[in-house]
């Protein structure tokens, strides 16, 4: 049964009318049983996950956090974060092409200062259920803008652009002489070419291959806000993307772990056998087995609820808008980095210790519970965790706030 039958199957068993926040968490907890049920296989096909996109569409979860008078969902960040961990129990990748939609479609309601500009853009997201990617990574060479006639050619390459073959729209900043372009661009434009070169050894549904564009023509209509100069400072409410984006990798680096965890008791309920000197006739009796599976638990949950108090923070300094201030955006960053620290060393652990409670024909290639562990590595080597760990600690020691970029 597809994920797509278990949703309407779910739908037409409810009994009484539920609110549209219920009704969001109850799909989300759905497709994420769904994929876990199917993680090996997807795992082992590392394909592009058109189909799952499509699901997530048809279940509205990709306009969970728009306004309600456009048709979404109104919830918050905190909420929307909480989806992102759901997900991510299911299949790490799907959680992070779930946040990473989040924040891109969400980047125009805090940094246009034109709201309906902003407000269009999301009335045509939630009608056309738009998937939103990007190609923003800053340590790639960059794309090139230029002027042809009555519009501009777009040129260049990134390295990686999560979601590069499933993305509708796609923010990407170009050089233009000496200003920036931020641009929101179709990808069914002659010219978006996305390339089949994403094998790395975890994340791999995440379609995160490089992109190009290719002499792609660029209207006025596809700039987010007027090109601003090189060095131009942004404002404050405008460099919210990056503890965002951060406390994605937050929720979904703990829903992998959470959804290892899962598999692992799963796994010794019905299979592990009980050690020769453990005196128990069901691994599931263990005591050392017990005692893993609590203190997982237990540092599970505690992690969780520092992120839960991030994604406050975080959610609260927003909500002041264009009042918000460089220090109160500060605070509400270092809040997320210490969440960010906290969960890549906690996912990590649990993703790779899980092994102690299975035992050793957990091992086997075709469960893939690997894959728990190879997800949350190769994205938290996507900036090193130990720049955030210093910032956290220049922050207690020093008072001072990261200088804000699109790592910090």
């Amino acid at each position: 049964m597809t994920a797509l039958h278990l949703l309407k199957e779910r739908d037409q068993q409810a009994n009484k009318p539920q609110s549209k926040r219920q009704e969001l968490f109850a799909k989300a907890e759905a497709i994420s049983a769904d994929l876990a049920r199917r993680g090996a296989e997807l795992d082992i096909e590392g394909r592009p996950p058109l189909d799952e996109i499509t699901t997530l569409k048809a279940a509205g979860l990709l306009n969970a956090l728009h306004p309600t008078d456009v048709g979404g969902g109104g919830l918050n960040w905190i909420d929307g974060l909480k989806l992102v961990r759901i997900l991510a129990r299911g299949e790490s990748s799907i959680g992070q092409l779930l946040g990473y939609h989040y924040v891109n479609s969400q980047y125009p309601y805090w940094a246009v200062e034109n709201q309906q500009r902003a407000h269009d853009l999301g009335v045509e997201t939630v009608e056309k259920s738009l998937y939103w990617g990007a190609a923003v990574n800053p340590r790639d060479p960059g794309l090139t803008l230029t002027k042809s006639g009555e519009h501009y050619l777009l040129n260049g390459k990134k390295t990686f652009s999560t979601g590069a073959h499933v993305s509708d729209r796609i923010n990407a900043n170009a050089a233009f002489s000496d200003q920036i372009a931020n641009l929101v661009l179709p990808t069914d434009r002659a010219g978006y070419v996305a390339n089949d070169d994403w094998d790395n050894i975890g994340q791999r549904l995440s379609d995160s291959g490089s992109v190009e564009f290719k002499d792609y023509a660029v209207y006025e209509s596809d700039f987010l806000f007027p090109l601003v100069e090189k060095d131009a400072a942004p404002a404050v409410q405008a460099t919210f993307n990056t503890p965002l984006i951060q406390l994605v990798f937050v929720n979904f680096y703990l829903g992998t772990a959470e959804g290892a965890l899962a598999a692992a008791t799963d796994y010794v309920r019905t299979t592990t056998r009980p050690w020769l000197t453990s005196g128990v006739e069901a691994a599931r009796e263990d005591p050392y087995i017990l005692e893993r599976i609590g203190e997982f638990r237990a540092t599970l949950k505690a992690s969780a609820a520092l992120a839960d108090v991030a994604a406050e923070a975080v959610q609260s300094a927003l909500s002041r808008g264009r009042n918000v201030s460089e220090r109160e955006r500060g605070e509400a960053a270092i809040e997320a980095y210490t969440a960010k620290v906290n969960a890549t060393h906690v996912s990590l652990d649990i993703t790779s210790r899980v092994f102690e409670l299975m035992g050793a024909r957990a091992t086997a290639s075709h469960y893939r519970f690997d894959r728990y562990w190879r997800n949350v590595r190769t994205h938290t080597l996507h900036d090193p965790v130990f720049y955030k760990a210093r910032e956290v600690g220049d922050f207690e020691l020093n008072g001072r706030v990261p200088e804000p970029s699109l790592y910090s």
